[in-house]
């Protein structure tokens, strides 16, 4: 009797119900969805639409370029660079647009939490931040991630990618599926712990002290938020690349 009261209380129990702070949701059908991370991430898409249109408004090709398109074509030659880097000559294009998207997205994204006082903005119940400072969109860009890689490693070799998984001795194959779970979990705890940790800090000093001492500290944290941009984009490309390795070999 006691074990079928004990069941009750659990089934009763909903893990849905419990919530990490305050949210603001909005309701479509029975699902709930951050309108606040939402907010926030079409602002950061709008900038970067914004960006791209008013680079090829005028575009120059007959002589050197200059404003806005000087900085973008610098931006995507940066881009060129870190995919080649981690995919090689013969694999990169084909991700240069995935590997781009998620380091321009992060980076706005992150920049955009630094230099924007979202918490001056009121909406019911929650907060605005960076669309970074919220787990969920860490999660979903690491889970993008890991689509990504499993893809590029099938498409390359079918279901021999699965040899990956006992490869060099079939004893790995335990740390090997270990490993797929960890990569999203790192990716996206790391992203999600530096960017709420810096606008942590940044908050508390501009109310403890709030003229010139956070400044250095938010310089910092501009620097240290396009480091974790490259950061998430260079180990995307490496897991892609960890995925193809070894196909160019087998069929040359």
């Amino acid at each position: 009797m006691e074990m079928i009261n004990a069941l009750n209380v659990l089934n009763s129990f909903s893990l849905a119900e419990i919530e990490v702070g305050n949210h603001f949701y909005w309701e479509i059908g029975n699902l709930k969805i951050h309108g606040q991370v939402f907010l926030t991430s079409w602002f950061v898409i709008a900038i970067l639409i914004l960006a791209s249109l008013a680079a090829i408004r005028n575009v120059q090709i007959q002589k050197a370029p200059s404003g806005i398109q000087n900085f973008m074509e610098f931006v995507l030659e940066s881009l060129r660079d870190l995919a080649r880097a981690q995919l090689g000559e013969k694999e990169y294009r084909p991700w240069l647009p995935f590997i781009g998207t998620l380091f321009l997205f992060i980076f706005v994204s992150n920049w955009s939490g630094a230099l924007i006082p979202w918490k001056i903005i009121e909406i019911p119940n929650s907060e605005l931040a960076a669309p970074t400072n919220d787990i969920n969109t860490t999660v979903a860009l690491a889970l993008l991630t890991s689509i990504a890689y499993f893809y590029a490693g099938f498409s390359k070799k079918g279901l021999g990618y699965f040899a990956n998984y006992i490869e060099p001795i079939p004893i790995l194959l335990p740390i090997k599926i270990l490993e797929d779970f960890t990569k999203p979990l790192s990716l996206s705890f790391r992203l999600f712990g530096n960017i709420l940790a810096d606008e942590l800090v940044v908050a508390v000093l501009v109310f403890l002290v709030p003229l010139f001492v956070p400044l250095p500290l938010m310089a910092l944290g501009l620097f240290t938020s396009a480091i974790q941009a490259l950061v998430f984009a260079t180990l995307a490309g490496a897991y892609i690349h960890e995925a193809i390795e070894g196909y160019d070999e087998e069929h040359e």
